[in-house]
């Protein structure tokens, strides 16, 4: 029986399908991990941790390099939480475009012991909370991926001219795509859209995507809005933006320290994914993905392993993962050359995962093949299922 490690609490979806496994939230040394927004930075990994599975998209709280080094799969759920993010875009769209929540925060603050006034007053004051529509504005969306599609097309439908830009567009997301999003070049989406929309990783690359020189060449009265991360965007330039007039809001589902308070910036407590719906399709799909490769092997949304599923063909399946640039390959298949076998693998740049069934004993027999494996120093880790 599996031991499942809980480091947050988890939609309780993943009890029917991690039927039959023990699941705690105080396991010291489990077989995998579920987590949401836990720091594993520092976590210690143990000998028998097979793979860390996050509910939802982002990875920044897992060590994925000392991760992979042990031989240890990092899943993913990119799009179980894509529809309420999406939901949480459009209506920061809604909020930075129209003074709402200062009219709802004057309302209940200004009008609160005016009586019989208020419908007097509300009528006086409702002018300073005036603003703009969004149809028939341009939306500029960086980042055509789950999430960022599903923006795009909601946006058509709304009544906006929409246009994205992602170099990377996979070809499951760009099927989904409404043909009539245009494409456009970072520049373009700066100095055409009305509202900025970002939905990318935070890596090396897309830190401060939005910075002072960027926002010099926004069109003026433009909107950023942020559901990624914080680290996308310099904030003190965005502040400055705002104060100069050349900005009209930002949105942020991360707030910090610097954008609390501050007039034009709308900071979010991080909702999201903060949905019911969406916190049980993260929890159901991390579940399935860790389900199906605990016990079959099968690699599907993974941030470090490279994707292998197949249907089992034999009694006996092996997991093998191992460093690509030593000849790992030709070595397993002279191992098995006397038995009968079938071999699957994918590889990245540095990592490589086989799956190999048979119906011979890898344990015992004449030649106890597991091991001979196990001694060779590129293979990582491997796994008799």
């Amino acid at each position: 029986m599996f031991e499942i490690l809980t480091l947050n609490q988890i939609s309780g979806k993943i009890y029917s399908v991690l039927d039959g496994y023990k699941i705690t939230d105080t396991a010291k040394n489990p077989d995998a991990i579920i987590v949401r927004s836990f720091n594993m930075q520092d976590y210690q990994i143990q000998d028998n941790l097979l793979a860390v599975a996050r509910a939802g998209a982002g990875v920044n709280n897992i060590p994925i390099s000392r991760m992979t080094e042990v031989g240890i799969a990092v899943f993913n759920t990119p799009g179980a939480n894509a529809n309420a993010v999406k939901e949480l875009t459009i209506a920061a769209m809604l909020l930075t475009s129209r003074g709402i929540l200062q009219g709802v925060n004057w309302a209940n603050s200004e009008l609160a012991d005016k009586g019989a006034d208020v419908p007097k007053l509300v009528e006086k004051g409702k002018s300073q909370f005036g603003g703009i529509e969004i149809s028939g504005k341009t939306l500029g969306v960086i980042g055509l991926g789950a999430i960022g599609v599903k923006v795009a097309n909601a946006a058509l439908a709304l009544g906006m001219n929409v246009v994205g830009y992602d170099p990377y567009i996979k070809e499951e997301y760009k099927a989904l795509l409404n043909p009539q999003v245009g494409k456009a070049e970072l520049s373009d989406i700066f100095e055409q859209s009305d509202f900025i929309s970002l939905h990318l990783p935070l890596t090396d690359s897309t830190r401060n995507t939005i910075n002072a020189a960027v926002l010099s060449a926004v069109k003026p009265g433009a909107v950023i809005i942020n559901m990624s991360r914080a680290e996308l965007v310099d904030t003190s330039a965005v502040k400055n933006s705002l104060a100069e007039g050349r900005l009209r809001g930002y949105a942020v589902d991360f707030p910090t320290a610097e954008t609390l308070n501050v007039k034009g910036i709308i900071a979010m407590p991080h909702l999201g994914a903060s949905t019911e719906d969406a916190e049980e399709n993260c929890a159901e799909l991390a579940a399935l993905q860790l389900k199906d490769y605990l016990e079959n092997g099968n690699v599907k949304n993974s941030v470090n392993f490279p994707s292998l599923s197949k249907p089992r063909t034999a009694s006996r399946r092996i997991s093998i993962v191992y460093n690509t640039d030593r000849g790992v390959l030709e070595k397993i298949k002279a191992l098995l050359s006397g038995i009968d076998y079938s071999l699957s693998f994918a590889e990245s740049k540095d990592l490589g995962y086989a799956l190999i069934d048979t119906d011979i004993d890898f344990w015992s027999g004449d030649v106890s093949y597991a091991e001979s494996l196990a001694y060779e120093d590129d293979i990582i880790s491997l796994r008799v299922l």
